[in-house]
């Protein structure tokens, strides 16, 4: 059996079809369901049982789970914008450490995901092979995945479990995110029936407007990344997962309409005042890690896999 929590999520939900690619069904899925329509990612995926994740870590702390073959953590509060600091410090840290210990005291795989934005504006360098104590995350979301790669660090675990900092991941299954979908998904709409597309101004003297320049990573790339690691568990430690090449925001516009058939047409807008100080105007990861452990995987050029995700926008279709 294999845990998956966040399974119905966007990462999750992706990661699952992945594992039922590869025949693999034993999986428990936890998640947190609410009102919205997250759990249509989860139609026509196969696994043996689901779990809310409140009901799943009071049952792993009254040792009601059975041993896993491994854990797959990848369910956390992902919002840049919440401002409940408590509740990220319970669902993202706490919570974590509770599944950690848990996994180590079992002897079995643990892979969780930390994320890009723990290293902040970049003035340390996107390097999964750095000394995590210097960055400084701009938001709480960062900030709380940042507490858990320290604790593990601190308490000598980091060796013992597998950290997975995610760059800019896009792709079919993440509809259901509001706010947070990917530029991608929120204006494919516009660009497909209305051929414009509205992008921030850049507020940064070194970045003209939509020049800014992110990791955009595909979910079908990150998705072949994470199977690697599954399946070489020994490969412990923190590991970047992005292309390792950084695109601007213009390229991804351009990539859009070059999709639908259009005519590129970009309008620049005035980006909210509270996303100012905290925006990441440069993002490339450092892959040199994952390479050296053996992962060979070629990744898909910006504008085959935006060519790919539309084919799935326009119907709004799932993997």
């Amino acid at each position: 059996m294999i845990i998956l929590t966040g399974g119905a999520g966007f990462i999750g939900s992706c990661f699952l079809w992945k594992l039922n690619q590869e025949k693999i069904d034993d999986i428990l899925v936890v998640d947190h369901l609410d009102n919205g329509e997250k759990w249509k990612n989860l139609v026509g995926k196969k696994f043996y049982d689901y779990m809310q994740k409140e009901d799943f870590i009071q049952a792993v702390k009254d040792k009601k789970i059975q041993k896993p073959q491994a854990i797959i953590h990848l369910g956390a509060c992902s919002s840049t914008t919440q401002t409940d600091a408590n509740y990220y410090i319970h669902n993202n840290f706490e919570y974590s450490k509770t599944l950690a210990l848990w996994a180590m005291e079992l002897g079995i795989p643990f892979i969780y995901a930390s994320s890009a934005a723990t290293y902040g504006n970049g003035e340390n360098g996107y390097d999964d092979q750095c000394d995590i104590d210097k960055l400084a995350p701009l938001n709480m979301y960062g900030y709380s995945k940042q507490l858990f790669d320290l604790w593990l660090l601190r308490n000598k675990y980091n060796d013992k479990v597998t950290g997975i900092k995610f760059f800019n991941v896009f792709g079919p299954n993440e509809y259901h995110k509001g706010t947070m979908k990917s530029v991608i998904c929120k204006t494919y709409d516009d660009v497909a029936q209305k051929g414009i597309i509205r992008l921030f101004k850049s507020y940064n003297s070194k970045y003209g407007d939509g020049d800014s320049l992110r990791d955009f990573v595909y979910i079908k790339d990150v998705v072949e990344v994470m199977m690697f690691l599954l399946n070489n568990p020994k490969n412990t430690g923190l590991f970047n997962i992005g292309t390792g090449k950084a695109r601007s925001w213009n390229d991804i516009a351009r990539s859009m309409f070059a999709a639908v058939g259009k005519q590129t047409n970009i309008e620049y807008f005035d980006m909210p005042e509270i996303l100012r100080g905290k925006y990441q105007y440069f993002t490339e990861a450092k892959m040199d890690k994952i390479r050296k452990v053996g992962c060979n995987h070629k990744f898909m050029e910006l504008e085959d896999s935006i060519k790919d995700y539309c084919s799935y926008l326009k119907n709004k279709s799932y993997l």
